[in-house]
C-alpha cells in the first residue's frame, strides 16, 4: 500500500503536490518524494525517509518548481526499506522518465532476469516499482520516436500490462511530455482523476491519485475513477487522453481499501468508504447477535 498524486497545472505545482501528500499520508509513513518539471523540460525532486512534513521542509520547497509533476508516499511491502527505494524512481532514458507505484507485481523476479539478461537495463534495487519502470520505460523506448505521440504512450502501457502481473496503479512523469495514470487490468489498486478550472478560465488543470480526499482537499472536481487496464495521460499543453490499453479482467478491487486502507471521506470505485464500512459493520452485526 502506498499514495500516489499527479498534477498538471499552469502554475507551480509543488504546493498543491505537497498538501495532497498530507492528505495521502496514511497509506505509508516509510518515505515521502516528489519530482516536479518546469517548462524548459528541468527536472526537481526531492526524497527521504519519514513523513511528508520532514521531508519537505521550506529550504526544500523553495527548489522545487514545476508545472506538472508527481509524488508519492510509501509503505514498503516489496523490496527493502533504505533511502534508495523511496519514489519517484526515475530513469534517463528514454526522454527522463520518473515512477511513482502503488502495488505489487506477482512476476518482478522473471521480469528483472529479461531487464538485465535481454535488455541490458541494470537495477539497483530488488524494487518491483523499479522494474515496473524500466519495463515502461523499455517499451516506450521501443516506438522509437523523438516526440512521442498519445499513441505512443498508449501502446507502452499495453506493453506493460502484456508483461507485468499483479496488482498496480503508477504515475509516470514524462520529461516534456507530460503525465501517464494506469490502473491494472483487475482494477485492484485505486486510481481516480478530475479537473480545475484555470484562474482565467481557458482551460482545466488536472489532478490523478489514488484517493478522491487529495482531489477534494485541492479544489479539484472527480471526473471518475481510472477504469481497469485504461490509461490516462495530460500531455505538456494540458490536454487530456484516455484509452483502455489491455482486455479489461474481472474487476476486482481490493476489499481491503475500504475495511483498512482508505480514509473514510473517501469514494473509490463510486463507493463512499465511510458507508461501506458501516455496511460491514452491520452485516457483522447480523452474524453475531
Amino acid at each position: 500500500m502506498c499514495g500516489i498524486v499527479g498534477i498538471s497545472a499552469e502554475n507551480n505545482v509543488v504546493g498543491d503536490l505537497y498538501d495532497s501528500l498530507l492528505m495521502l499520508q496514511h497509506r505509508g509513513q516509510d518515505s515521502a518524494g516528489m519530482v516536479v518539471c518546469d517548462s524548459e523540460g528541468k527536472l526537481n525532486s526531492r526524497k527521504s525517509m519519514g513523513y511528508v512534513r520532514d521531508t519537505f521542509l521550506q529550504r526544500h520547497m523553495n527548489k522545487l518548481v514545476g508545472n506538472y509533476g508527481i509524488g508519492h508516499v510509501r509503505y514498503p511491502t516489496a523490496g527493502g526499506d533504505g533511502k534508495e527505494f523511496a519514489q519517484p524512481m526515475y530513469v534517463n532514458s528514454p526522454y527522463g522518465i520518473s515512477l511513482a507505484h502503488n502495488g505489487n507485481l506477482t512476476n518482478s523476479e522473471s521480469l528483472a532476469n529479461e531487464l538485465f539478461h535481454a535488455e541490458m537495463r541494470h537495477l539497483n534495487t530488488d524494487s518491483d516499482s523499479e522494474v515496473l519502470l524500466n519495463i515502461f520505460a523499455h517499451e516506450l523506448q521501443r516506438r522509437n520516436k523523438m516526440k512521442p505521440l498519445p499513441e505512443d504512450i498508449f501502446a507502452a502501457v499495453a506493453g506493460v500490462h502484456n508483461r507485468c502481473r499483479g496488482g498496480f496503479a503508477a504515475l509516470v512523469r514524462i520529461t516534456g511530455y507530460g503525465i501517464v495514470g494506469f490502473r491494472d487490468r483487475n482494477g485492484i489498486r485505486p486510481l481516480v482523476y478530475g479537473y480545475r478550472e484555470k484562474a482565467d478560465g481557458s482551460g482545466r488543470e488536472y489532478m490523478i491519485a489514488s484517493e478522491s480526499v487529495a482531489l477534494d482537499s485541492q479544489g479539484f472536481t472527480i471526473e471518475r475513477d481510472v477504469a481497469p487496464g485504461e490509461a490516462v495521460y495530460v500531455d505538456a499543453k494540458g490536454m487530456l487522453h484516455t484509452q483502455v490499453c489491455t482486455e479489461p479482467g474481472e474487476h476486482a478491487p481490493c476489499i481491503f481499501e475500504h475495511v483498512y486502507f482508505a480514509r473514510p471521506d473517501s469514494l473509490m470505485d463510486g463507493i463512499s468508504v465511510y458507508k461501506a464500512r458501516l455496511r460491514m459493520g452491520e452485516k457483522l452485526a447480523d452474524k453475531l447477535l
